[in-house]
């Protein structure tokens, strides 16, 4: 029927004239009787939809890894970042898909990632380590920062062109990174980078490894389950996680209730700036989970902290113990690091020979300890609490010589 009705007249008159006001009344009555209908029908399917879509998903329990959730259907699978710098944002979704089957229809919004990855580019030594302790190091072909990756495999496969050496990583070589049909580009996201350059546009999914963000050791192994996924090898990455917690745990718990935990300073000057691990960091809680006092556990930062020297300085000039990492082809004396900076002889832990380092240019620091947590937590130990675990000494950090 039409917008106005119309009712017949008696007596003489034979036609029929328009009862507007009435009959407009009564169809804006029914034209608001099927909107309220139609609304409630799309929010009850919206609804509807939405809840067998979560429900069809199976959620991956992560104990630590704060930054990172994973869902399971039953053709792919969904891995969120959460943005470490802005908690309330996501960093990145993917959406992870077996590459020998056809591509599911009706996929979520996200980067899709053919998994397992058989061609990958690396960016860091870190993520080559593991991936290599899962039993996939045939599926890196190519890395960024060569003269940074202390390991032999990596460093023959170059050699012998097995494996891409793509450049640096703040500015690789496009045409390789072409050349090579990349399936995935491996790197680590920082805060304000402004993106990736042109490696953004090429097509390649690019997983941010935002791992060494998360707030704890154990948080960022974790992230091996994530990592065990690309390269088809989860069962390994959940049976190597397994090992990790429980010797990390009992480790932290032979420490816990010590009465005399020392105060601890960590790494060296830079430039003009002194880089000290925030208090939510994984170094930094490493550091109180080994019986130790970290001195700048109260700045709440996850990632590194830039700090003059003076301010370091100030609040460690007492510390007990002095940790720092190098990279140079002798070890590191008293002496030369006397050099290195004059005021650094001022500090308590100078003056009584209680500082250990770590020369990175032999000793796999990068390689072996980010996702084996218990190894340096055992290390540390041993530098807080001589005894505690036996003669040993420290593996990775040594006391300089004169």
């Amino acid at each position: 029927m039409s917008g106005i009705c119309f009712l017949p007249l008696s007596g003489s008159d034979k036609g029929i004239i328009p009862i507007v006001s009435i009959c407009m009344k009564l169809n804006r009555i029914i034209l608001s009787a099927n909107i309220v209908l139609i609304v409630l029908l799309l929010s009850a399917c919206g609804g509807q939809s939405k809840t067998s879509f979560t429900q069809a998903g199976d959620t991956i329990r992560l104990s630590y890894a704060e930054n990172l959730n994973i869902i399971k259907y039953n053709d792919y699978t969904v891995v969120g970042l959460r943005n470490p710098w802005d908690t309330l944002q996501t960093l990145h979704t993917y959406i992870l898909i077996d590459k020998v089957k056809p591509q599911p229809d009706n996929l979520p919004e996200g980067t899709v990632v053919k998994v397992p990855l058989e061609q990958s580019l690396v960016y860091s030594s870190v993520h080559c380590g593991l991936i290599d302790e899962l039993g996939a190091p045939q599926s890196i072909k190519g890395v960024c920062d060569l003269q940074y990756i202390n390991l032999p495999f990596i460093q023959e496969g170059c050699k012998k062109g097995m494996i891409t050496d793509a450049g640096n990583s703040m500015n690789p070589d496009i045409e390789k990174v072409i050349d090579m049909h990349s399936d995935a580009i491996l790197l680590s996201p920082f805060e304000n980078s402004g993106g990736y350059g042109r490696i953004e546009k090429l097509s390649i999914p690019i997983i941010e490894c935002a791992d060494y963000m998360e707030t704890s050791a154990l948080g960022r192994a974790e992230w091996m389950k994530f990592f065990g996924m690309l390269y088809g090898k989860e069962a390994e990455a959940d049976s190597l996680f397994t090992q990790i917690e429980n010797r990390y745990q009992s480790l932290k718990k032979q420490v816990a209730d010590l009465p005399d935990k020392p105060k601890i300073l960590s790494e060296l000057k830079t430039g003009s700036s002194w880089y000290v691990p925030g208090g939510e960091s994984t170094s930094g809680k490493l550091m109180t989970d080994a019986g130790g006092q970290y001195i700048f556990a109260d700045i709440a930062k996850s990632g590194s902290v830039a700090l003059s020297f003076e301010t370091v300085f100030d609040k460690a000039q007492h510390a007990d113990i002095w940790l720092f990492k190098y990279n140079q082809e002798k070890d590191k004396t008293y002496k030369e690091l006397k050099s290195d900076y004059a005021p650094y002889a001022n500090f308590d832990a100078y003056k009584k020979r209680r500082i250990y380092g770590c020369n990175t240019k032999y000793i796999h620091f990068y390689e072996d300890l980010p996702f084996h947590p218990e190894i340096l937590l055992e290390d540390l130990i041993k530098i807080f609490h001589p005894g505690v675990l036996g003669e040993d000494s420290p593996k990775y950090f040594h006391k300089l010589a004169e």
